[in-house]
């Protein structure tokens, strides 16, 4: 059994049925064999009741292959949605009593039960929930997953009935007009009111003519139609078996206000009857029934007032009460003759076996009537519920005598004559005219009787398919397990009736429901043996599933629903070679009989449920030759029966999706450590057919959605990032009101979303048991792929071994590569923003945690499923974190299995959000420095003006202490001596020192005048980091074509010198400034810890090598040999101070092994001699190349292995002293945690900014001081701005910010002023100048556009210095 099916009552009877639980342990599987006697009591009534799914007559012969029998009651669709609603009345009965009355223990912490609130409150007032509003919560609670969590453990059984029942009143029914004289009142019979119409029952004395009814189904003695026939059953037998009660059900009116909300909702009739359908509930009012039906009819009135009063308490007088829909009865159809409903008993076969069991029930009846006392006449009121010792628990279910009469006391249940087509139809299956078989389908048992009939459990509104009519007389049943199969084998017993009761009635009672429209249709005939078990589908496959969707959508018999679209036909082509599709067998009238359309609705539910709620036979369903179907098809499956059953699709895939919570077999074994602390699961899944069954679930998911093409599944998906349901007029994307309603309708789907929480549940549970059972094994050959390699494995579009059955379009395959991991990004965001409570720190498991594990797991595999960067984004969640406190708070995160952070899943959030993190962590340990110096400084302060200290000794103690009260990193350079200064100043500062604020007294020995507010910090990087790539330099070689910067393999600086430039770089992003550098992607992921392995990787930096060794790799050897064509060596080879250094290259195995066995054989590059002379053990690396005969050559075998050891050789073998120097001063300045924010993109616009200057969008973020942006001078200098070409674009932004880039997110994030400064009329007058610190442009009024684009050159040519910036 899954978790939603009928579990175990425990000693409360609480019905653990509705819930969902994460937890295996929580959730029994489908072999669970400890089933409480009360819930086989339960499936043995439904199994007796329940309507029987069985293959129509007009079924294709490719399809009966395919049928097989089900045994079992677990696995019945009917019966399984009738214990699921069952148990959840149970369970809404066991919360209203909580809310309502509460428990009975002296320290209860059940924060919903009433003891629990009275405490709280002490000796103040506490109001108790009144019906409506305890109803309404318990409903609320009985919803939610693992509902049985909330219970109160110290609630004791459930012993009275509902409160409810308390407002529901017997009274008898009026009596019938004589129909032999339409408009005039029979002899003792009292006129039909005006009200409405009259209800009618049969009386006990013998049969009534029933009277005719309208087209709605209600019954009016003034309605011309004429009457029906009596049944076919004698006199004699009727009057012993009456067909209708003598009295109705009726609600005591009640005030209410009808402005009230919450009245109207909840408290109408469809909410009441979750508490008058329960086991407790239906006993109170089957007891009151049987003593209704012993009073005599001239007491009836007084009864019913008496009871209306004793429920009450207060209302002595009332008006007449409005009666409820009449309970099913014996009736006949229009042509006059009996409908199913007139069925007494369903085990006999012919009229004298029907009289027998009458003649018996009536006996035993009227021998229990003698037995029990009767009533006073007009006194005495009904017995009001049992209580104390003589009630019994009624939570479980209850067990009653044998009926007196075949009577239904249902209050709302369908009339057979309404308009619905199939309500003749709820019986089951039989075989024709064969023996009667007497064990075909008893359940038999010996140690328990049949529980309640189900119409005292249940009607018409929540039971489907189930019949109204009272169960015959109870007897044993008995469940007997199938050997080796641990499920409940059952049969039913034949309750067929002779033909000529069939012929009698107009509606066949034979094998199925649909033979006798099927006469007419010369079907084939039915083997009379055929067994009268419920039948389905042993698996489905792609043909089956259009073909049983085609005939739901041709018979208009599908669930509404709110999906889109919500029919779906066949799009695709037949592969040649293919048979063709199945079709229905011929008929002869246009459309089918409506009892055909309901035995496929039916049979096809049922077929549905029991293989996909199968976790083994939905895999086999979806597979071919050991593999899953083709991505495609398998979504086109899921999407063509979602929308003819999609609450039943989700509702049996969740049920499937309980056994990935299995442990796997190596768990459960008794040799292995954890063999006792998980129980033993009969079919636990191996991590691959877990996966398979994920795919399959996560494709039912991703058919939910409705189906758009690129552009809108883009848009709704940036949409939805953002946490909108409709597009706003400043969305990010614009779509149609309608579309994104449709999405909202898909993604808010209850089962849906439950059907997602599981699965992503199950991705950690998965996962925590691998790591278990990989530390129990020894070798890593035995360790299991991981969950979800077979979805991505099925979403590799390049993969060679998928398996295609339907043919689609060209397009079509190219729209389903970017729809599926689009739309599992969605469902996964969909759970996430649902769950978030609004921390920053979330649960690593549950649904939660298994929705980033989804999108991590997706993110590594990006690029094989053709998703962007920006895909992965979700601004919901920093709209609405601190953008200061949340990522310092981070930084003492500790990440633990079942806490996670957000931000340790920075690809959710968008570079700018980044960024703004970043550099929220720089400044909190910036300002924790200057705090420290500071606080530092004021106490040394005190010390000195307090203590007796000489002058002399208080200069000594200022000094030592200097470094450590400094609030500023101060440096004095010269701009004459820009490097030297600098690695003067820097060399062997404290960590401390350099987390304070910098400050750059740049030229001031020189006589400039320069305010460091940013600005004079920019300049000095400027000429410092041009000072230092400088070839000539010999740190940095710059590629010619790129104009790149590189380490020089084998440099002559020393290391501590790329140390320096590394600490450098490091104080600049810091203090959150832009250099004037360029280097190679390459430098950033090494710098993150990112491999450099790829072809890709090296493209921007050295993009001739990148194009020569793409050109190798696709070399076809038609046109020539590799090594004859390229004539390559495996071999790296630089050119450094125009010395040719050259090493053959080894794999890093090889080098590896050399080291370890040769001490003379390192992979480092060698390094030239540190001093002009050489040194005596350091031969010149050029006198260590080898021979040009001895190198390999590059054939066609090894040419993949020579382009990755070249890239690293390149990128690392080369450099690496002066890489491994450079990182080093690189990470002085930042927290490493707060790098694991940044990718190589990001880290990329950090340090050199965006070189790109867009002067529309300059113009658009530029602010006006005394201009007006109309004013002539503006217009004429955006457009002498507009036509400069992009170096004269980067003067004029280096000119005015100091920088020649763009921050990081565009030139909003950037302050460009331009200030009115006056207006100069002479063409030599002064020039425009700036405030670098500060963004602003100072620009004269010029007389015309000549003389303004003049000065403004040539302030830009001249642009170095400072007067006082």
């Amino acid at each position: 059994m899954t978790p939603d099916a009928t579990r175990p009552v425990d000693g409360r009877g609480h019905a653990h049925l509705h819930g969902h639980s994460h937890s295996h342990t929580h959730s029994p599987g489908p072999g669970h064999n400890r089933t409480s006697m009360s819930e086989l009591d339960l499936l043995a009534g439904l199994w007796e009741e329940a309507r029987f799914a069985r293959l129509p007559w007009d079924a294709p012969s490719e399809l009966r292959e395919l049928v097989e029998d089900i045994d079992n009651p677990k696995r019945v669709h009917s019966i399984h949605k009738a214990s699921r609603r069952h148990n959840f009345q149970q369970l809404v009965q066991l919360y209203i009593e909580q809310l309502r009355e509460g428990c009975t223990a002296e320290h209860c912490s059940t924060p919903t039960c009433f003891n629990c609130r009275r405490r709280a409150v002490g000796r103040a007032p506490i109001r108790r929930y009144n019906t409506t509003s305890a109803r309404t919560l318990a409903t609320y609670l009985a919803s939610q997953d693992n509902p049985e969590k909330n219970l109160c453990p110290n609630l004791k059984p459930v012993k009275i009935a509902p409160a409810a029942v308390n407002t529901l009143v017997f009274a008898p029914k009026p009596p019938l007009r004589d129909d032999r004289a339409p408009g005039v009142p029979a002899k003792g019979h009292a006129p039909a009111s005006r009200g409405g119409s009259p209800k009618t029952a049969g009386s006990v004395n013998g049969p009534q003519p029933n009277p005719p009814r309208p087209r709605d189904g209600r019954l009016d003695g003034n309605s011309t139609e004429p009457p029906r026939p009596a049944s076919p059953l004698k006199q004699g037998d009727a009057k012993k078996y009456p067909r209708r009660p003598n009295f109705t059900i009726t609600e005591e009116p009640v005030s209410k206000d009808y402005r009230s909300f919450a009245a109207n909702v909840f408290g109408t009739v469809a909410f009441k009857m979750l508490e008058w359908l329960t086991p407790s509930a239906m006993e109170d009012l089957h007891m009151q029934a049987q003593a209704f039906q012993t009073k005599p009819a001239d007491q009836a009135p007084d009864v019913a007032s008496s009871n209306s009063n004793s429920k009450s308490g207060t209302n002595t007088t009332s008006s007449r009460p409005k009666t409820v829909q009449e309970s099913p009865v014996l009736s006949a159809d229009p042509s006059g003759n009996p409908t199913k409903s007139q069925k007494i008993s369903r085990h006999g076969n012919n009229g004298k076996e029907i009289r027998d069991r009458i003649d018996q029930s009536d006996k035993e009846a009227r021998l229990e009537q003698q037995q029990q006392p009767q009533p006073q006449p007009h006194r005495e009121p009904l017995p009001a519920p049992r209580s104390g010792p003589q009630r019994r628990n009624s939570n479980a279910k209850v067990r009653t005598p044998k009926p007196k009469r075949q009577l239904s006391i249902d209050p709302f249940a369908s009339d057979p004559s309404s308009d619905d087509p199939f309500a003749g139809l709820l019986i089951s299956p039989r075989t024709n005219g064969g023996p009667t078989d007497r064990s075909a389908r008893g359940l038999k048992s010996t140690s328990s009787a049949l529980s309640r009939p189900i119409s005292q459990l249940s009607s018409a509104g929540f039971f489907d398919d189930v019949t109204l009519e009272k169960m015959p007389a109870p007897k044993l049943v008995d469940f007997k397990l199938k050997p080796g199969r641990g499920q409940l084998d059952g049969a039913r017993n034949s309750e067929t009736s002779n033909q000529d009761d069939s012929a009698a009635s107009g509606v066949p009672s034979n094998r199925s429901a649909s033979n006798s429209s099927a006469q007419g249709l010369d079907p084939e005939s039915e083997s009379e043996d055929d067994s009268l078990l419920p039948q389905t589908l042993s698996r489905l496959n792609a043909e089956v599933v259009d073909f049983i969707c085609d005939i739901i959508q041709e018979d208009g018999t599908a669930e509404k629903h709110m999906l889109e679209p919500p029919l779906i036909t066949r799009f695709h082509t037949r592969f040649s070679g293919q048979p063709k599709p199945l079709k229905r067998r011929p008929r002869s009238s246009r459309t089918y009989p409506s009892d055909v359309r309901l035995e496929w609705k039916l049979f096809v539910e049922q077929t549905l449920f029991y293989v996909l709620s199968d976790p083994q036979l939905a895999v086999q369903s979806f597979s071919t030759q050991g593999q899953l179907y083709d991505s495609q098809t398998l979504w086109y499956c899921m999407l063509r029966m979602t929308r003819i059953a999609p609450s039943l699709v989700f509702h049996s895939l969740w049920m499937a999706a309980a056994s990935l919570f299995a442990p796997p077999k190596t768990l459960q074994s008794l040799r292995s450590p954890t063999g006792k602390l998980f129980p033993k699961h009969e079919t636990p899944l191996s991590n691959a057919e877990a996966g398979r069954l994920m795919s399959i679930c996560l494709h039912a998911l991703v058919a939910a959605a409705p189906v758009t093409d690129s552009q809108e599944l883009s848009d709704m998906s940036r949409i939805r990032s953002h946490g909108l349901s409709l597009a706003g007029s400043g969305s990010v994307a614009q779509q149609p009101v309608a579309l994104c309603l449709q999405y909202e309708d898909a993604f808010a789907d209850d089962l849906a979303l439950r059907l997602a929480r599981r699965l992503f549940a199950a991705i950690t549970t998965r996962r925590y048991y691998d790591e278990i059972n990989n530390s129990n094994l020894i070798s890593d050959e035995d360790k299991e792929p991981d969950v979800l390699t077979p979805l991505f494995s099925q979403l590799d579009f390049l993969n060679m071994d998928a398996v295609y059955i339907l043919n689609f379009s060209f397009l079509d395959r190219a729209l389903h590569e970017a729809r599926v991991p689009t739309l599992l990004l969605d469902w996964a965001r969909a759970v996430m923003l649902r769950d978030w409570g609004g921390n920053p720190e979330v649960p690593g498991d549950g649904s939660f945690g298994g929705a980033l594990a989804l999108i991590q797991a997706m993110y590594k595999k990006r690029h094989e499923l053709l998703l962007s960067d920006n895909q992965f984004r979700s601004e919901y969640f920093a709209d609405r974190l601190d953008t200061v406190q949340m990522p310092v708070s981070w930084l003492s995160h500790t990440q633990t299995r079942q806490k996670l952070h957000l931000l340790d899943f920075p690809y959710i959030f968008n570079p700018e959000t980044l960024v703004s993190y970043f550099r929220s962590i720089n400044f909190s340990r910036m300002s924790r420095a200057f705090e420290e110096s500071t606080s530092l400084q004021e106490k040394m302060e005190v010390i000195a003006s307090r203590s007796s200290l000489t002058m002399h000794h208080k200069e000594v103690l200022m000094e030592r202490l200097k470094t450590a009260a400094a609030k500023y990193l101060i440096l004095d350079i010269r701009r004459d001596n820009v490097v030297k200064d600098t690695f003067n100043q820097l060399w062997r500062r404290e960590e401390r020192e350099l987390l304070r604020p910098l400050k750059v007294h740049l030229g001031e020995l020189d006589g400039e005048e320069g305010f460091d507010s940013g600005g004079v910090q920019q300049e000095f990087f400027r000429m410092v980091i041009a000072e230092i790539l400088n070839p000539d330099y010999g740190a940095f070689t710059l590629d010619e074509r790129t104009r790149m910067a590189w380490f020089v393999p084998g440099s002559l600086e020393p290391e501590w010198k790329f140390e320096l430039v590394g600490l450098l770089v490091s104080l600049a992003v810091y203090n959150g400034l832009t250099l004037p550098v360029t280097f190679p992607r390459a430098l950033y992921r090494k710098l993150l810890g990112e491999p450099v392995t790829e072809l890709h990787h090296i493209e921007d930096g050295w993009p001739d090598l990148a194009s020569g060794l793409t050109t190798l790799l696709e070399w076809d050897e038609s046109q020539g040999l590799v090594e004859d064509v390229f004539a390559r060596t495996y071999e790296f080879s630089v050119s450094v101070f125009g010395e040719h250094v050259t090493r053959e290259m080894k794999a890093p195995s090889q080098a590896t092994r050399a080291s370890a066995s040769d001490a003379a054989a390192p992979e480092n590059w060698p390094q030239f001699p540190k001093n002009t002379w050489g040194a005596p053990d350091t031969p010149a690396p050029q006198l260590g190349n080898p021979d040009e005969d001895e190198a390999p050559l590059v054939t066609h075998d090894n040419r993949n292995a020579y382009v990755s050891d070249y890239i690293r050789y390149l990128t690392d073998v080369s450099v690496r002293p002066q890489y491994e120097a450079f990182e080093r001063g690189f990470r002085m300045c930042l927290h490493p945690k707060s790098l694991g924010l940044l990718n190589s993109n990001i880290l990329h616009s950090i340090i050199e900014g965006v070189q790109e200057i867009d002067i529309s969008e300059l113009k658009r973020y530029t602010r006006y001081v005394g201009w007006d942006a109309s004013h002539r001078t503006i217009k004429d200098f955006w457009s002498i701005v507009r036509r400069y070409d992009d170096g004269m674009k980067r003067k004029l932004l280096e000119f005015v910010t100091a920088s020649d880039r763009v921050p990081v997110g565009g030139v909003k994030n950037m302050m460009f002023i331009l200030q009115k400064n006056g207006a100069v009329d002479d063409p030599s007058g002064h020039l425009p100048t700036s405030y670098t610190c500060y963004g602003t442009l100072l620009l004269p009024e010029y007389k015309d556009k000549e003389i303004l684009r003049q000065r403004l050159a040539m302030a830009l040519e001249n642009a170095q210095g400072f007067g006082f910036a």
